[in-house]
């Protein structure tokens, strides 16, 4: 019996689309030198109902709102999700860099919302299309990382051409983003990257030094989510790191922030951690002492 990762190998290794050779090696852990060093980011999907473009008359809060409420907080860097974005002109993207130059804050990265799974060729092209221009979007306003979807299972697809039709794309995405100095990261986001041995799948398929892992911390619906967290942690490039974690049977559960930030120390990881809230609590008043609790835990 053939198993999924025998058959990336293969339908990577027999693939012509992307120039893919039989040569490629699986993704190693990444290589850090120096202890573990956590800086504090913040992500606007936590403020996602006060950014929302839909809201009328007009949303409450603009991007401009969430990059000072952020340096408010004491964060190092802004999460800036696609979605809260009113215009991607050069002009929009350079006020929003300086912005946060003259705030001290960094742009640790941005964020989509693609498919890579969707079986339909020209469906597949319009989203590689979509990464691609947030690539030079991210490069422009000076981010760091992307953090993308794999996607789910089309009706009547399967789990193995879907994975190898992703692979194949984020293969294709990260050369381009290679040319603009931007790392993607794959989120653990249901779908086919519901567990960790999904989700690794895809990660060791693609041999690319600009891609690594957007973990997210509440995201590993399992048995036991810290054991699947820290299985893949040695992968990441960028966190996001939620109140909650969902044990598979039980409701949402209030994460232990010193044993999340405790598995990312042992990682030795070395970059940014955005609180990402989506939690019940109203979020002007739980993410404040959220972030007092991780600049604790961080310092």
């Amino acid at each position: 019996m053939t198993t999924r990762r025998q058959f990336l190998a293969s339908a990577l290794a027999g693939s012509s689309g992307l120039g893919l050779s039989s040569s490629l090696q699986a993704i190693e852990p990444i290589q850090r030198v120096g202890k573990s060093h956590l800086r504090l980011s913040l992500a606007a999907y936590s403020y996602r109902q006060y950014l929302d473009l839909n809201r009328k008359p007009k949303p409450e809060m603009t991007l401009a709102d969430f990059i000072d409420r952020a340096a408010e907080l004491g964060s190092d860097a802004v999460e800036l999700t696609a979605y809260y974005f009113p215009e991607t002109t050069p002009a929009y993207l350079a006020g929003l860099k300086a912005r946060c130059t003259r705030l001290g804050l960094d742009i640790s990265g941005t964020a989509v919302g693609n498919d890579f799974c969707v079986p339909e060729p020209v469906k597949l092209k319009a989203q590689l299309g979509m990464v691609k221009t947030w690539v030079e979007h991210s490069a422009r306003l000076g981010a760091k990382t992307v953090r993308i979807f794999a996607g789910k299972v089309a009706k009547g697809d399967s789990e193995e051409k879907a994975l190898a039709r992703c692979t194949e794309a984020i293969q294709e995405a990260c050369d381009h983003a290679a040319r603009h100095g931007i790392l993607l990261a794959l989120e653990n986001h249901g779908g086919v990257t519901a567990t960790a041995d999904q989700l690794l799948a895809i990660v060791k398929g693609v041999k690319h030094d600009w891609f690594g892992v957007n973990l997210d911390t509440g995201n590993f619906h399992t048995a036991d989510p810290h054991a699947d967290l820290a299985r893949v942690a040695p992968y990441a490039v960028v966190v996001q790191l939620k109140t909650e974690v969902f044990p598979r049977g039980k409701p949402g559960e209030e994460a232990d922030l010193k044993k999340l930030t405790g598995i990312l120390r042992e990682a030795n990881y070395r970059g940014y951690v955005a609180l990402e809230y989506e939690a019940r609590e109203e979020p002007k008043t739980a993410i404040p002492r959220t972030m007092e609790q991780l600049k604790k835990l961080m310092g």
